[in-house]
């Protein structure tokens, strides 16, 4: 076997390529068609990076159903017209049951018959409507809806989509044109929105919009980029063989050829069926991955399309089922500035309520500051609120030329709306954020928990249930009441007895002895972590220090930049939060103090350690601590650049590395023998 590639060296060069496209022809098969993946992505780019490479060096072999063709060398100057031999129809609309009863009713009667009629029930997609052609297998032509009558042509754009076949699979007619929907699923949408955002170019506005922006490129190399997947819902020409009896038949005869058609087509006898359809897919319409606006029913038996015919522009046995409209137009009459757990300030609109996505709604997220800026929102004016499935209502969209002369625009709080703490945005974040984490109401409850955590103050007894009922009750405000709680209170809550009471009690007054980076950890300011409050622990070596310096201090600091010096000054900067602290000290609360150590000079510095398997003195969390008070980085696996492994018991894959490696490996009498010397043992686990 040929070392590069796997194929045999006495392979000829085009039954290599043959080969090739083939394998990477069936696993599109088995990812679009099937949704069987075969292989991880991985291997198919490197199977399509041989077949490249190949045909780089052999032009001769390339041909215009290679996979390695989809994206043309040539930009377009604009779109040619195309006629659609079979006119591309639209649908009529049922908005309620009733109206698919008596549809129901209409074929029937149309047809004489008093049997159940069968029909194809599937979702309807909401995206772009394309047809496409293929002569003896091959793809050669692409067009748009457009008017029914005629479209454009965008072959050169279709044919980068991976979910399109360029060759058809098996005994292939010798002529197919097929109709189907080109969509942007929710994720790549997104990912897509999330790059046109950092590229400081306008986002789409909805996963259809982008779809149609992207088919309609000049160069296929920006609609390659684009995350489009092609789904197939019917054939509207057939030469070569004869047509299916059937409308399921013929979706079968798509999947068979290698074209993708939606799984959740169904077939359904009469109107019942049909109704239970409708409920079944939009319960599972906010898990889909892909915008639906409602089902499409066609009568089964081909023959019996025949028969019924169309009417105006749309057929007589087929209907669009439509789900309630997920997009209304409203007026917007004020925002509000909610505070999250977190501190972000999140604007919420207050509108005129409106009846859209089957709910009344009459609030609506803007998410951040950014969002209205792009939006160029005022208040007073007309919006489009948007509300897919069970998601939280959204506006979407402003209708600028209808702006009253009233209208004014929105001004972002430069106090929190709770507590009266500055807000601060950083640099380069969308988020607005209230500075008063200690005292805030809208942030106690997370400040509590995290504040009494065992990584932080380790309050022992006080669970996440307790912080709550602490906080309901109006026994505490903010971290430094609970130093003032007496077991009589905490007694007399549901659920706590004398001894309860009295353990916890007992654990908030031991937690007063506290080293200072577990202190500045509990503080629970943004983006300071354990590693980083011990950097700043060992640089200042108080908390007096700490508070009285500023930015250009804090960026001196290892582990600390711009951005976390920033939110370091804003916290301590804040009056609310001094006064928390100094709340925290007069109950006692004495985080240590030790000599400012420049990281260089501790005894640990630039050594990386890794523990594994299961320490009998210590916690991993003691342990680790420990180290890092030393200069250590503690990682979580072992490499080259790992310095000592330290090996508990039922020690695994980790110490088996370390020692093919040849890492020195220690044990935990070693490792308390180190932090001992140091002064930095913490003691034997409870």
């Amino acid at each position: 076997m040929n070392a590069d590639h796997g194929w045999p060296v006495s392979e000829s060069v085009a039954d290599q390529v043959r080969r090739l496209r083939e394998q990477l022809s069936d696993w599109s098969y088995r990812y679009y068609v099937l949704d069987e993946p075969a292989v991880p992505d991985a291997e198919y780019d490197r199977i399509f990076r041989a077949l490249q490479s190949i045909e780089e060096q052999h032009p001769e072999l390339v041909s215009a159903d290679s996979p390695t063709q989809r994206v043309g060398d040539r930009l377009l100057d604009g779109f040619s017209e195309v006629t659609h031999e079979v006119p591309m129809l639209s649908l009529d609309n049922a908005f309620s049951d009733e109206e698919l009863v008596a549809f129901d009713r209409r074929i029937s009667e149309r047809l004489g018959i008093q049997d159940t009629v069968i029909y194809v029930a599937e979702p309807k997609l909401d995206g772009l409507a394309v047809s496409i052609l293929y002569k003896d297998g091959q793809l050669v032509r692409a067009a748009t809806r457009g008017d029914g009558a005629s479209g454009e042509d965008i072959t050169a754009n279709i044919r980068t989509l991976r979910s399109v076949p360029l060759g058809l699979r098996g005994q292939a007619p010798a002529l197919l044109e097929v109709r189907g929907e080109v969509v942007m699923p929710h994720d790549g949408f997104e990912a897509l929105n999330e790059r046109q955002r950092q590229a400081g170019q306008k986002p789409f506005a909805n996963p259809r919009n982008a779809a149609a922006g992207s088919l309609r490129q000049l160069d296929s190399g920006i609609t390659a980029q684009r995350p489009l997947e092609f789904y197939a819902y019917s054939i509207a020409r057939l030469e070569g063989q004869a047509m299916p009896a059937t409308h399921l038949a013929s979706l079968q005869l798509l999947r068979d050829l290698g074209l993708r058609v939606n799984s959740l087509v169904c077939r359904c006898h009469g109107v019942d069926e049909l109704l239970a359809f409708y409920q079944r897919v939009q319960q599972q319409r906010p898990t889909l991955g892909y915008d639906i606006d409602g089902v499409v029913y066609k009568v089964d038996d081909l023959a019996l399309q025949q028969k019924l015919g169309f009417v105006s522009r749309a057929p007589r046995w087929a209907i669009a089922h439509k789900f309630p409209a997920q997009e209304e137009l409203t007026i917007l009459r004020d925002v509000e500035w909610q505070v999250g757990r977190t501190g972000a300030l999140t604007p919420v609109a207050r509108l005129e309520p409106v009846f859209v996505g089957g709910v009344t709604v009459s609030n609506a997220t803007l998410h951040n500051a950014d969002e209205i800026e792009r939006l160029d929102l005022h208040i007073g004016d007309t919006v489009v609120v948007l509300r897919a499935g069970d998601v939280i209502p959204k506006v979407s969209a402003v209708l600028a030329d209808r702006r009253p002369e009233s209208a004014r625009a929105i001004t972002i709080p430069v106090a929190c709306p709770v507590c009266g703490s500055e807000v601060f945005r950083a640099e380069g974040e969308a988020v607005t954020r209230c500075t008063g984490g200690l005292i805030c109401a809208a942030q106690q409850k997370e400040a509590v928990r995290h504040f009494a955590s065992r990584r932080a103050m380790d309050i022992e007894g006080l669970g996440e249930r307790l912080v709550d009922v602490l906080v309901d009750e109006k026994l505490i405000a903010n971290v430094a009441d609970l130093y003032r709680l007496s077991i009589e209170q905490v007694a007399s809550l549901e659920r706590m007895g004398e001894k309860s009471a009295a353990n916890l009690i007992e654990a908030i007054q031991r937690s007063k002895q506290v080293a200072l980076p577990r202190f500045l950890f509990a503080l629970g300011i943004r983006e300071v972590g354990e590693a980083t409050a011990l950097a700043l622990a060992n640089h200042f070596g108080s908390l007096q220090a700490i508070m009285a310096a500023d930015d250009q201090a804090f960026v001196q600091v290892a582990d600390v930049g711009p951005v976390v010096a920033s939110h370091l000054q804003h916290f301590f900067a804040e009056p609310h939060n001094q006064q928390v602290i100094s709340r925290l000290l007069e109950a006692g609360v004495t985080p240590s103090e030790s000599e400012p150590q420049k990281p260089e000079t501790l005894p640990l510095h630039g050594q990386t350690w890794v523990l594994t398997g299961t320490l009998e003195q210590l916690t991993r969390d003691q342990a680790k601590a420990a180290l890092q008070q030393l200069g250590a980085k503690v990682a979580g696996s072992v490499s080259a650049k790992t310095s000592m492994v330290i090996a508990g018991e039922a020690a695994g894959s980790k110490l088996d590395k370390a020692q093919a490696l040849g890492i020195a490996v220690e044990d935990e009498t070693y490792l308390i023998k180190v932090l001992t010397e140091h002064g930095v043992y913490p003691g034997s686990a409870e």
